[in-house]
């Protein structure tokens, strides 16, 4: 049995960061919109774990996210679930668009099917990460604390052209960044990706202000009335460029 799940991107329609809380991390308040950009993850049984990954950004097995879900749900199901795994990447890394938490959240939901594991899939997510949980279902939500408290919002019908820079931003190094200079809407870690690395500040300004970056950075999203305008907005760019919708949930 070979189960293939997509592992869709999210949008931050605009991002507060409301403080450092007590244990090191930012209290934020934020509308996520997944989108049709995607990753695909393979799961298979297997006799061991192994991880084969293609496509943008490959990281090594010990830093996937993937891994780092199977070995929460290990834990909390009290056995081994060998697995083999294929993760092709489409979503790029470092920019804002949360491949790695969604890549996350489908290896939960996979491995909780093709195990038969029976386990709190929303608690093990928020452990593995802040966005992690809104993935297992996506659609729209408004996202407080760190990302994992989500109150359920009714999806965009919106298209969105996107465009990344190549620039792989940390997102602890972003929010340490907010630390220093602060931010402000839509998007209060605009300034600090920029603090981080100066050349988002000229991607921006070639862009143009109808453009907004998305989560930590450093990939910017501009709202579309249709794909053929989204397909006009990415024309003329010369980096990384991709047309997406919103989705509704799929949990």
């Amino acid at each position: 049995m070979t189960l293939a799940l997509p592992a869709r991107a999210k949008l931050n329609l605009d991002l507060e960061v409301l403080g450092c809380r007590a244990d090191g991390f930012h209290e934020v308040r934020t509308r996520l919109q997944s989108i049709d950009l995607h990753d695909l993850l393979l799961l298979s049984p297997a006799d061991r774990t192994t991880i084969t990954m293609s496509g943008l950004g490959m990281k090594t097995a010990a830093e996937n996210s993937v891994l780092k879900s199977h070995a929460a749900l290990e834990r909390a199901a009290g056995r081994e679930l060998p697995t083999r795994f294929l993760l092709h990447k489409r979503i790029p890394p470092g920019s804002g668009l949360g491949g790695a938490s969604s890549d996350a959240a489908a290896a939960l939901r996979g491995l909780a099917q093709i195990h038969n594991v029976k386990a709190d899939l929303a608690a093990i997510a928020a452990a593995v990460g802040a966005d992690v949980a809104f993935f297992l279902d996506g659609g729209a939500a408004l996202a407080e604390s760190r990302g994992e408290r989500l109150t359920r919002l009714r999806p965009e019908s919106s298209w969105f052209a996107i465009a990344w820079p190549g620039i792989e931003l940390s997102t602890p190094a972003v929010y340490r960044a907010w630390d220093e200079v602060g931010g402000e809407p839509p998007n209060a870690l605009r300034r600090a990706a920029a603090h981080v690395d100066g050349r988002v500040d000229d991607f921006a300004r070639r862009l143009g202000p109808a453009w907004q970056m998305t989560g930590s950075g450093s990939a910017f999203f501009r709202v579309c009335p249709s794909p053929d305008a989204a397909r006009k907005a990415t024309a003329m760019l010369d980096c990384w460029t991709a047309v997406a919708r919103a989705l509704g949930p799929w949990g």
